[in-house]
């Protein structure tokens, strides 16, 4: 038998303590005022300076998760980590985090990195899906890490950085279950963004290509996701058919387009007799193909009108962390998720039916589904994990504010010792959250030393 309401059990989430405001930032660029906060729709960036690293952001977020839900180490039987920031070309983070479990004896583990773009924390979570719903499954826990410190050259893409992590426990009878058997996925090779430079953090972007290739993928997702529906389950999916929606946020802008952009695909998918009679206005766009329309102003303009007030009720809602610390590649999107359970209420999430479209450039994606658990009353597992969440408002105002002169020094800094041994870390501790992991030092053989707060 399988499994039963196999999903997220429990969800943990770190941002760095310290940010870059967006108004500034554009100040000190000389860009047009409200070009990165509302071209872009981003209000702060969260970063890590030279005390934290890919390492550090994971140990921390794990080690806050298994104290938060009082899990034991001997519960999880399965680790995996979803990241694109690399510091080894052998030694997995996975690894590295086993450092929490070997004192106490637990070194039977299976599981280790994913990596593709943004794409590596959904593979990390299918893998640890996938593993409980097979023969291998021991009974216990799996964890899943998506962590990422995301950093680019100057120039306009800089404003689209952020910084964090998430830490989710997988298990069955979960509040927030993963709907079986319809997931869709669409994978092809592109070069929109890359990190072909190992000595450098920065990656290679091609701009338009990457928001085309984004499109294209959630195009191409939402229609096989729609198909299987039908051929499973004989019925017909559209928009009208989830209760919120969560994307892989580059930017929260580009979220607002893509939610148009399925209004758009329901719209191709409406009857030509319908469409005259429903959105007269909208004929003329009925016969497009839509790999012809990534670059329309006029398609976009349209369907961001049409479909604004199910934006605000069934995405809005979930651009809370991505606005106050920017994209965090891998964990974007279920900091998407974690921001819907923060801004809803208990009575409005339970028994929701949520889409999930996860992309990683170059490019995976896949578009699925979370079905949360009706159960709302207090002391059940949606209670307690929409409650175990309550600190993050508090922690994104406790943040100290840097300046972009200050924040440009600390990226030049690390781009300056980027795989620089032996490296001792300047900046100070004293801001970090209690219970943060910190680089203690790299040795001359590359070795890593961490500390915590």
């Amino acid at each position: 038998m399988w499994p039963k309401d196999v999903g997220i059990k429990a969800l943990e989430m770190y941002f760095p303590a310290q940010y870059v405001d967006q108004t500034e930032l554009e100040q000190f660029d000389g860009v047009t005022t409200g070009k990165y906060t509302i071209g872009l729709g981003l209000s702060r960036m969260g970063f890590c300076n030279d005390r934290e690293d890919i390492n550090s952001l994971c140990l921390t977020v794990v080690h806050r998760l298994m104290d938060r839900y009082g899990i034991k180490p001997k519960e999880i039987g399965r680790l995996e980590v979803g990241t694109e920031t690399i510091l080894d070309k052998s030694k997995s983070i996975k690894s590295i985090l086993m450092q929490l479990f070997e004192p106490h004896g637990c070194t039977d583990m299976e599981g280790v990195d994913s990596t593709n773009a943004c794409y590596g924390g959904t593979a990390a979570l299918f893998n640890a899906l996938d593993w409980i719903e097979s023969s291998a499954w021991d009974g216990r826990l799996a964890l899943v890490v998506a962590a990422d410190n995301a950093v680019y050259s100057p120039g306009s893409a800089r404003p689209t950085g952020g910084a964090g992590a998430v830490a989710m426990i997988v298990g069955p009878d979960a509040p927030l279950v993963i709907d079986r058997g319809i997931r869709s996925s669409y994978m092809k090779h592109a070069y929109d963004f890359y990190k072909p430079n190992l000595k450098s953090e920065y990656p290679i972007v091609d701009g338009q290509l990457s928001i085309q290739c984004y499109l294209g993928a959630l195009d191409h997702c939402y229609q096989t996701y729609c198909e299987k529906v039908k051929k499973k389950y004989k019925k017909c999916i559209t928009m009208d058919s989830f209760d919120a929606f969560l994307f892989h946020c580059p930017y929260c802008k580009l979220v607002q387009k893509s939610f148009a952009r399925l209004a758009f695909n329901d719209f191709l998918n409406t009857p030509k007799d319908k469409v005259c009679e429903k959105y007269p206005d909208l004929v003329k766009f009925h016969n497009v193909k839509p790999e012809d329309t990534y670059t329309d102003k006029d398609i976009e303009k349209a369907f961001m009108s049409l479909s604004k007030a199910n934006f605000t009720e069934k995405t809005q809602p979930s651009l809370f962390l991505p606005n106050q610390v920017g994209n965090m590649y891998t964990p974007s999107v279920y900091s998407g998720l974690a921001s819907l359970l923060v801004n809803r209420s208990i009575k409005e999430l339970a028994g929701a039916k949520v889409a999930v479209f996860s992309y990683g450039s170059g490019l995976c994606s896949t578009l699925y589904s979370i079905t949360i658990t009706k159960e709302a009353e207090e002391g059940s597992n949606l209670m307690k994990i929409i409650t175990s969440l309550s600190y993050i408002k508090p922690q994104l105002n406790a943040r100290q504010k840097v300046s972009p002169a200050d924040y440009t020094k600390v990226l030049e800094w690390r781009e300056k010792n980027c795989h620089t041994v032996p490296f001792n870390p300047q900046s100070s501790i004293a801001n970090m959250f209690p219970g943060t992991y910190y680089l203690e030092k790299v040795d001359e053989k590359y070795r890593r030393t961490y500390k915590r707060v």
